[in-house]
């Protein structure tokens, strides 16, 4: 009998057939589909099937965030973004073919989702997050990414996560440069780092290779939040440059209690 089963069984005489065969269903999983996820228990895999991520933003970090998450076996991913992709996205966002040009970003993004683990749910959502529907989009989410293109809207995203009492992971690239960190609840991490008056950011260079590390780092940093692990809920800030190979660690001043208004 599969680990996972004898250890519910021996807990609950009252397991139904549909709980059993779903049980099953997933300890194959976890032999087949997971098992070079050797770094996670059989229960941690569970866990990671039971949690809700909403990505904001479904371009350059988005869709490695997306990808790594999905072949992890998050059971729940929440994809938001209004834009479409375009030609200068070919050289850098994992969701851009040739193909799907003019497309909407989440919704293209659900689909590769759905390619490569048909036992998670994701939810495409061709909007933009903001001030007025983000309560209401965040409300089920055990853990939000921001992948979004500027301070701005970072600031803004931060400040819907604090008001909903739910962890932040924050990523942004910048040519050969990028930067991740946890932001808990109560924290104000990024009216440190960004002026107050940074509206816009300005669009430079940034190549795959910059996204796909900044990506990752923000994907493992979701999963170690999801299973509670050691040191995830740190403040520290993880900056680098893959140009010169520099990699250092900043921790924010201070708590911020943060002021919601304005």
């Amino acid at each position: 009998m599969p680990i996972l089963l004898t250890k519910i069984c021996k807990t609950n005489e009252n397991v139904t057939a549909r709980v059993i065969a779903r049980i099953m269903e997933f300890e194959m999983e976890i032999e087949g589909r997971y098992a070079r996820n050797l770094i996670f228990t059989h229960e941690e895999q569970q866990l990671l099937a039971g949690r809700t991520v909403f990505i904001a933003g479904c371009g350059g970090l988005g869709g490695y965030v997306a990808e790594c998450l999905a072949r992890a076996g998050v059971g729940r991913l929440v994809l938001a973004d209004g834009d479409v992709f375009e030609a200068s996205n070919l050289n850098r966002q994992l969701g851009a073919t040739e193909k799907n040009l003019g497309c909407n970003k989440a919704e293209e993004l659900k689909k590769r989702a759905a390619e490569i683990n048909s036992q998670i749910s994701v939810t495409a959502l061709p909007l933009f997050i903001d001030e007025e529907n983000g309560a209401g989009l965040l409300k089920d989410a055990d853990l939000v990414v921001d992948a979004l293109d500027s301070p701005r809207k970072k600031l803004m995203l931060q400040k819907l996560c604090r008001q909903a009492g739910i962890p932040l992971v924050h990523g942004a690239v910048s040519g050969w440069q990028g930067q991740v960190g946890v932001i808990m609840p109560g924290d104000d991490t990024l009216a440190e780092i960004y002026p107050l008056a940074a509206a816009e950011a300005v669009k430079l260079a940034s190549p795959s290779f910059t996204a796909a590390a900044a990506g990752s780092l923000e994907a493992a940093r979701a999963v170690r939040l999801l299973l509670g692990r050691e040191g995830a809920a740190d403040r520290e800030l993880l900056f680098f440059d893959l140009l010169t190979d520099s990699w250092y660690k900043l921790e924010p001043a201070g708590k911020a209690g943060g002021s919601d208004e304005g």
